[in-house]
């Protein structure tokens, strides 16, 4: 994304940090439970509380899934990692500090692969992954004078995925986020949930004269909880650095607030530097250390990712990249769409999956993946029907209604409500003649040479069998009977 300034065109510069929450019984190092919803203060140890003598015990659960999501971004896997403590004081963090990782984490570089709207694709690319534990929360809007605090998040497992600044416009940071969450879902490593906090986004932003090569001070714009106001916060950041460049002032590196109601951001502190927290080696954890065979093993249970679906569900069904991307977005859709293009025609599996079904999939918040609208057998088995002449496409789109509102098969539907095609040529001709017979003016301007009544009289004929003739007898039928 290029932006017109008033001195030249502008590039924006874009890194995101992911703070991702891990999918486990218990926390990063308690026993302490991580169910979300549960009343403050409900699921918290001494370990998560800050209680003096307290030792932190690692949960093995976490390091597989850290493991399992760096394999997923095709990252190097370290060995050895150690945890350090991140020295800050703020009243939901009753420590006094983080435990986090810093010089050695148990993840370094990958690459993530982001689908652009044209169909093609670009590698961003991944500068570490490593384990921390979360802080608690600070409400601030039950009292007018006091600030409430929950420790239920105090020491839950997070993945801080970071990526390189590679990403060059919102839509860019959006795709991926997108893919990211996508991944994760897949790998059953972090459920996504952006709306209850279990991946958030940290987005730093700098702009640069087109053609330069140069980072210049960045903003960053801290916790954005959507893909669509983490898009907004970028090119709102982005438009305030070129103000000011171009005004002659220069950019502070600071954290930044995005306000979603006025879409714009605010100044909260000035930016930390990493000696600032003074981070050293946490003495209560010696360093992690895991052994190849344990990756070797993640490595084999990983299951078909997102890019290598989308692959192969374009080779093997015919699906163009868009339609691909569509299915494989999430692992529900593909594996739903599988179901009902296994041993079928590949696109018009997807045009019903994404189309009707689709619609009505997001038409009702009751329906869901273990309870959809129409199960994938019976759509399969409407596909059928219109393959073999029973039913046309647009008696099909009749039967769908009918599968929704009743969850009977297809086949018991088109016999119940007379829906079958009409592929008698004797009773299409009948209903031609008709039509014909009624509309003498009509016949006589086709026959004139106005060529575009066709369409009217296929129309009519339709509608007088409901629907039911099969249109490709049809449109061969009238146009015979125009040359008669």
């Amino acid at each position: 994304m290029i932006i017109q300034g008033d001195t030249g065109d502008w590039e924006i510069v874009i890194g995101l940090e992911v703070h991702a929450q891990v999918i486990s019984n218990a926390k990063l190092f308690s026993g302490a439970a991580t169910a979300f919803g549960a009343e403050p203060n409900d699921q918290v140890s001494f370990v998560d509380a800050g209680f003096p003598g307290m030792l932190p015990v690692i949960n093995e659960k976490c390091v597989e899934q850290a493991v399992r999501t760096g394999l997923g971004l095709k990252a190097q896997i370290n060995l050895t990692s150690v945890f350090a403590r991140k020295n800050y004081f703020y009243a939901d963090l009753p420590q006094g500090y983080q435990i986090s990782q810093y010089d050695m984490p148990i993840v370094g570089e990958g690459t993530l692969l982001i689908d652009l709207p044209d169909g093609s694709t670009r590698a961003i690319g991944i500068e570490r992954l490593h384990l921390e534990q979360d802080a608690g929360k600070s409400i601030h809007d039950m009292h007018p004078s006091k600030s409430y605090i929950d420790l239920n998040r105090s020491g839950v497992a997070l993945m801080e995925i970071v990526s390189k600044p590679d990403m060059r416009s919102p839509e860019e940071a959006g795709a991926y986020l997108t893919k990211l969450r996508t991944i994760l879902r897949y790998l059953g490593t972090c459920d996504g949930n952006m709306q209850e906090g279990s991946m958030r986004c940290d987005a730093n932003v700098s702009v640069r004269p087109v053609g330069s090569t140069d980072l210049r001070t960045r903003c960053e714009i801290k916790n954005v909880n959507s893909i669509r106001f983490v898009q907004q916060a970028i090119e709102y950041e982005a438009r305030r650095h070129i103000d000011v460049y171009e005004n002659g002032g220069e950019i502070k590196q600071e954290t930044r607030l995005f306000d979603s109601v006025k879409g714009e951001t605010r100044s909260m502190r000035s930016k930390e530097h990493a000696h600032d927290y003074r981070y050293f080696p946490d003495p209560d954890l010696l360093p992690l250390v895991i052994s190849q065979d344990l990756v070797d093993g993640i490595k084999a249970t990983l299951p078909e990712l997102p890019d290598e679906k989308k692959a192969r569900f374009m080779a093997e069904y015919g699906l163009n990249a868009y339609d691909a991307g569509v299915m494989v977005a999430e692992k529900d859709s593909a594996d739903f769409f599988e179901a009902v293009a296994k041993g079928r025609d590949g696109k018009t599996a997807a045009n019903w999956v994404m189309g009707d079904f689709f619609a009505t999939m997001n038409s009702d918040a009751k329906y869901t993946w273990t309870n959809p609208p129409v199960s994938a057998e019976n759509l399969g088995k409407m596909i059928d029907l219109i393959k073999d002449g029973t039913i046309s496409t647009r008696l099909a789109k009749d039967v769908f209604i009918f599968m929704v509102e009743t969850g009977k098969d297809p086949a018991t539907i088109v016999e119940e409500k007379g829906l079958k095609q009409v592929t008698d040529t004797g009773a299409i001709e009948k209903a031609i003649d008709e039509v014909f017979a009624a509309n003498p003016d009509k016949v006589a301007e086709v026959k004139a040479g106005k060529d575009k009544l066709m369409g009217w009289f296929v129309g009519q004929v339709m509608k007088a069998t409901q629907g039911k003739a099969n249109p490709g007898m049809l449109n061969e039928l009238i146009a015979k009977k125009f040359k008669e």
